[in-house]
């Protein structure tokens, strides 16, 4: 006699197929002890080391402290220029390796959004033990700021006075076209083991050659991301884009005209969600990098401005007339 495979019978097998290619997630642990910094690591309450790279100003007493948070698929090294530069005005920099990226375990691998907020929350914790007293504020770059807003926006912390989002990565389910949202979901959950590069794409991060060049020869930097890591990054930005008009800490929003990785459009429309106290700045020749961009020191120097003196127009004059040449 022959078998007949019916309806139910492929509903059910692509059930189990659908189970066995869940996107890969590293567990959440919710923290059990105080975290702390060593020279080299944050040590977070759940056990798990994240490598730290910090700059600190030479014989005096930071007059702020910046918390940095490195975009996808980059780590602590980011923040090297930047963190000379404001460390040399009086500002500390503390930068860790976010979990999947850099030296942390389970490299390539999706961290998860309870994770990437507890670290934040463990980083700000260990920080203001070790310099009590001292304003602590958060920085975060592309991903980072999406992991700054989630952060602020489900967790306030009363010890970060503001947050610098540089080109945060806000981009909502409902600006993303359909038919990438629908495929990405498809290969996240049938091929999430698969590797996508950015060849071919054309997008250019930054007029920073030089830098471009070194990021694409560190080895940490990764070059071959699984799907399921784009899946979650993808999910953050829309929880992001979604949950930026909660957030009560005062910000500093930072975004360039030339920025080919996150969208203008997605970045103005949740601009106008914002409730918080804010300034915002857009930088005619900035690129999606803008801290490590050939003109990185004039963003520096602007966010240097904002954090000795929040009230008064940045230095470079960007913040000026922003929304009528950001519609431009």
């Amino acid at each position: 006699m022959a078998r007949v495979f019916s309806p139910v019978a492929a509903c059910v097998a692509l059930m189990f197929l659908a189970a066995a290619c869940t996107p890969a997630q590293q567990a959440y642990k919710r923290a059990a002890h105080q975290p702390y910094l060593t020279d080299e690591v944050l040590v977070a309450g759940d056990g798990h080391t994240l490598p730290l790279r910090y700059w600190l100003p030479e014989d005096a007493t930071p007059i702020a402290i910046i918390i940095a948070l490195h975009g996808f698929n980059d780590y602590s090294n980011a923040f090297s220029a930047p963190g000379e530069y404001l460390s040399h005005h009086g500002i500390a920099v503390y930068a860790y390796d976010q979990r999947g990226f850099g030296k942390t375990p389970y490299h390539g691998i999706w961290a998860g959004q309870e994770n990437l907020m507890q670290d934040v929350e463990q980083m700000v914790r260990a920080v203001a033990d070790l310099h009590p007293g001292i304003p602590i504020y958060l920085l975060g770059e592309s991903m980072g700021g999406a992991v700054v807003i989630t952060t602020l926006a489900e967790r306030p912390l009363p010890q970060v006075k503001g947050a610098i989002l540089t080109a945060p990565a806000v981009w909502g389910d409902e600006t993303m076209n359909i038919l990438y949202r629908a495929s990405l979901w498809t290969m996240a959950h049938t091929l999430p083991q698969m590797e996508l590069t950015g060849k071919g794409l054309k997008i250019l991060a930054s007029d920073n050659i030089e830098m471009l060049r070194a990021l694409s020869r560190d080895p940490l930097v990764i070059k071959r991301t699984r799907v399921d890591a784009i899946y979650g990054i993808v999910k953050l930005m829309d929880a992001a884009y979604r949950d930026i008009g909660r957030v009560n800490t005062p910000l500093l929003l930072l975004y360039g005209a030339n920025d080919q990785v996150i969208p203008k459009a997605p970045v103005r429309q949740a601009i106008e969600h914002l409730h918080a106290p804010q300034r915002i700045a857009y930088y005619p020749d900035g690129y999606h990098m803008l801290l490590r961009d050939l003109g990185g020191e004039v963003v520096l120097g602007d966010i240097q401005s904002w954090i000795e003196h929040p009230d008064a127009p940045l230095p470079s004059g960007y913040d000026a007339d922003w929304e009528k040449r950001m519609e431009n």
